[in-house]
């Protein structure tokens, strides 16, 4: 309820603080902060309907026609003038080698750990390694407030610290625990709105930002849609045009088509690009899944960047930026480094990470990410010394490990987190998202395996997944009844996924819309 002189409006429908946060909820939900996101959302939520209904028609498109994705034919003459650049970016992120990725701001230990490593900068992430339950969002743009703000006893000032690159949720994602006019809010506008209202103008004043990851972008007209919400932003809170500068993930096969486009609408706020290989493979289950000519190979043993098909995607998104005079980073090393750095697996996993690291390095990347604290200097070290389909078949493991995946994504899910470790690595919703995508496409076009010739069915999945999750029961030490129900709640929706006749876009909209999910997050 928005009080204006005698005039009452009811716009804002906001739930009530969850318990324990009853502090943060008031020092971020101020009325000013409630009129200001009233007015984001207002004024773009049309827009935001608009695009989400494109993605819809350019699916239905491809799917009737039969046609693949390709270049615009309507952008070709931003494409081919070779006169326009990116503005220049602001020096702290001229010389970002090095970010921590998937770091969930609602874990205040490991936040704080990340503000005191050695890092360049931190993907402060409300997307992919986070589950956006109301008391993670309320807590993870608290701390980011104290963070900036100087209100972290044990942390360097805001200025000192690596530089915040804030990744609100992406467009698919719905806050269900605000509505605007009757209507949810769409997620990122939650998220950006109360990061720029509560921090734009401290962040700008020290020079250390505001500054954004934008996920799951799908064409240029989703980059104009922020570049103008950044534009209106600005306006709002008196900054400078171009004060917001964001990188986009490039995660998805109909923007790495439009990338060009996407800089270009973005000129004067851009940070450049990024490569989100996990995502972008799944992109192509879920926009060509159905035709057996896009069968994507066992990721676990086929899909990397050692193989063309994500190589030249890189190198395409490598020579676009520099083309532009924008930066370009790679993906994120998802490797856990075992604790004795005097042991061989130690040496290991560090000569694995720092192998694919050069391939990066070789294509001509101006930073990546790393989940490791630990792999932060070696990395830094690493930087300063120095066909497009997938080929291959289908493994029994592969198969397996992507069951395993999938179900643990929900679990944690369903535990109010959004990344998990598995077999020495961090997985997501990215990771997530492409074990799903496969194990679904694998069961359309009856994929035989590599090691026996069985045909990839739904009574194999099951089967699998009956055993996986014997495993992981073990593994996880289920001990009460509540852990061994939720358990079997992942697998059944997991199964539940991979047998959908049509594919769902994505796994964090359908876990973010079942009711089941909906209800645990809030227990």
């Amino acid at each position: 309820v928005i009080l204006r002189g005698q005039q009452i409006y009811t716009i804002i429908q906001l739930e009530p603080s969850p318990p324990g946060l009853e502090a943060e909820y008031r020092a971020i939900f101020t009325s000013d902060s409630l009129v200001f996101l009233q007015e984001l959302v207002s004024t773009f939520d049309g827009e935001v309907d608009k695009i989400l209904r494109l993605r819809i028609s350019r699916k239905t498109q491809l799917d009737l026609s039969g046609d693949l994705p390709g270049f615009c034919i309507d952008t070709a003459s931003v494409r081919n003038d070779p006169t326009w650049r990116v503005r220049p970016v602001p020096q702290r992120l001229q010389r970002r080698h090095v970010d921590v990725g998937d770091l969930a701001p609602c874990d205040t230990e490991r936040f704080l750990q990340a503000l005191n490593s050695p890092a360049q900068g931190l993907q402060v992430d409300f997307d992919d390694g986070n589950c956006p339950t109301y008391p993670n969002q309320i807590k993870g743009i608290h701390n980011v407030y104290r963070a900036v703000h100087n209100q972290f006893p044990n942390a360097p000032q805001i200025s000192q610290a690596p530089v915040l690159m804030l990744r609100p949720r992406a467009w698919n994602m719905v806050e269900h625990n605000m509505m605007v006019q009757g209507k949810e809010t769409p997620g990122p506008l939650f998220d950006f709105g109360l990061l720029m209202f509560h921090c734009a103008k401290v962040l700008f004043h020290s020079q250390s930002g505001p500054f954004f990851y934008l996920s799951k972008v799908e064409s240029y007209l989703e980059a104009r849609l922020w570049n103008n919400i950044f534009l209106w932003t600005e306006q709002k809170l008196g900054l400078p045009v171009g004060s917001i500068k964001a990188t986009v993930l490039i995660e998805n096969v109909l923007s790495a088509f439009e990338m060009e486009e996407i800089l270009y609408e973005l000129r004067d706020h851009s940070a450049g690009l990024n490569c989100g290989i996990w995502d972008y493979s799944a992109s192509f289950v879920n926009k060509l899944g159905h035709r057996e000519a896009f069968l994507l190979p066992d990721r676990s043993k086929y899909v990397n960047m050692q193989k063309l098909f994500l190589r030249s995607y890189m190198d395409l998104l490598v020579q676009t930026c520099h083309r532009r005079g924008a930066l370009a980073t790679g993906g994120m090393a998802a490797l856990l480094l075992p604790g004795d750095r005097d042991s061989a697996p130690y040496r290991e996993a560090l000569a694995s990470v720092t192998r694919l690291k050069l391939l990066e390095i070789k294509a001509g990347v101006d930073g990546f990410m790393v989940y490791d604290l630990g792999l932060i200097e070696p990395m830094q070290n690493v930087i300063c010394s120095g066909k497009l389909r997938p080929h291959g078949g289908v493994t029994l493991d592969g198969l397996k490990y992507n069951i395993a995946v999938g179900i643990q994504f929900i679990d944690a899910w369903l535990t109010g987190k959004g990344h998990f470790f598995y077999r020495g690595q961090v997985e997501d919703s990215a990771t997530a998202e492409i074990s799903r995508s496969q194990v679904w496409q694998w069961i359309r076009h009856r994929t035989e395996l590599e090691d026996d010739g069985r045909a990839v069915t739904r009574r194999l999945v099951t089967e699998l997944t009956r055993d996986v999750t014997r495993e992981l029961r073990e593994a996880l030490r289920c001990r009460t009844v509540r852990e061994e129900q939720r358990l079997t709640t992942a697998t059944t929706m997991f199964l539940e996924v991979v047998s959908k006749r049509d594919f769902p876009e994505f796994i964090t909209t359908y876990l973010n819309q079942d009711h089941t999910t909906h209800k645990t997050n809030h227990q």
